[in-house]
């Protein structure tokens, strides 16, 4: 009985197993492809990888950071927004650098009181009170002198008039009375003429120098708020209200880099597409106006031509796709710069990839 029953489980295992394998060896259908590959087009086609960018007669998109550092109370623009060259984007924090032009704006105007004071000089007042000192000691002279003739008549008609204790004191008085004279006089010249050459020059050039530095100040403080350096969209702004900036960019949270604040592209009716050369298939590139080239969007069948621009003449390590600076390549390619017109029936972005036949006429 017991035979009869291993028996009976080696058939069934022997079935089981014939089953299983006549089923897993079934071949299913596969899917359709989502899309089809980019054909070439050209007989002697060469592929490159591509990016669509803004176009721009030279260079690539306009990467915008502050020239100052600060914490952002403002962002004024939208992304997709299109503005005009001096167009605010954002405010940077500028309390601290406010205050400081204030306060040499302040400086600036003290120095120009006093030089217009130096310039304005002599005052009449101070005038008046130096012409009447001038009176006031020729009085006192001749009020000495007066006294001295008497005594000096006196002595001459009786010595033992007058001592001559008081005929010498008498001198001297008059002669204190004439020097004190001299001296108010020549002040009141002195008062009369105004404020020295010198004195004039060095609060000019006090008053420059304050000026001057209010101008850099105001200058400065003009940089606390960011414009865009010419015509174009804003196609992406790295930064929120409450981030601290710096001339060296953002943080990116998710690159964990710095990075510019903001992104702007050309508003033309053109977008360029940057394609990279294998540096071992450079050598079939065609010439400049020999060259011509196919665009094909992933993901669909359309494909676009594309005008030759230029060719960035600088073969460079293939990061540019990844933005990795410490990635270790052994691939070097040439930028090649194409552009066509923004089609209608697809939205296409900046910093999107593209495939690329580049052939010849």
């Amino acid at each position: 009985m017991r035979n009869r029953v291993l028996f009976a489980l080696a058939v069934a295992g022997l079935l089981a197993g014939l089953a299983s394998a006549y089923l897993y060896g079934l071949q299913k259908p596969l899917p359709p492809p989502v899309f089809s590959p980019a054909p070439n087009p050209y007989l002697k086609g060469i592929y490159a990888t591509g990016i669509i960018e803004s176009y721009l007669s030279n260079g690539q998109n306009i990467n915008i950071y502050p020239e100052v550092s600060g914490t952002i109370t403002r962002i004024l623009v939208t992304e997709g927004a299109t503005v005009r060259r001096g167009t605010p984007l954002l405010l940077i924090d500028d309390s601290i650098q406010r205050a400081t032009a204030a306060q040499q704006e302040s400086q600036a105007h003290a120095a120009l009181a006093l030089l217009e004071e130096l310039r304005a000089q002599p005052r009449p007042e101070t005038l008046e009170v130096a012409r009447a000192q001038v009176e006031m000691a020729a009085a006192s002279l001749q009020s000495a002198q007066d006294q001295l003739d008497k005594l000096q008549r006196s002595y001459d008609l009786a010595p033992r008039s007058v001592s001559r204790d008081a005929l010498d004191n008498a001198i001297n008085a008059a002669k204190v009375a004439r020097a004190n004279l001299e001296v108010v006089r020549r002040q009141y010249e002195l008062t009369r003429v105004g404020a020295w050459v010198y004195d004039v020059q060095n609060q000019e050039r006090q008053y420059a120098a304050l000026s001057k530095a209010y101008l850099a100040s105001t200058a400065l403080l003009a940089k606390y708020t960011v414009r865009a350096p010419q015509d174009g969209v804003i196609l992406s702004i790295n930064a929120a209200a409450g981030s601290y900036i710096s001339p060296q960019g953002t943080y990116d949270t998710y690159t964990q880099g710095q990075g510019p604040i903001l992104v702007m592209g050309s508003a033309e009716r053109y977008l360029a597409v940057r394609c990279y050369i294998d540096e071992i298939l450079i050598h079939r590139m065609p010439r400049g106006a020999q060259m011509q080239a196919q665009m094909f969007i992933r993901g669909t069948t359309l494909r676009i031509p594309l005008e030759y621009v230029r060719v960035q003449p600088y073969v460079s390590p293939k990061i540019q796709l990844s933005n990795e600076r410490t990635e270790r390549v052994d691939v070097r390619v040439l930028p090649v710069i194409f552009r066509f017109e923004r089609p209608k029936d697809v939205e296409l972005y900046p910093g999107q990839l593209v495939d690329v036949y580049v052939g010849e006429k």
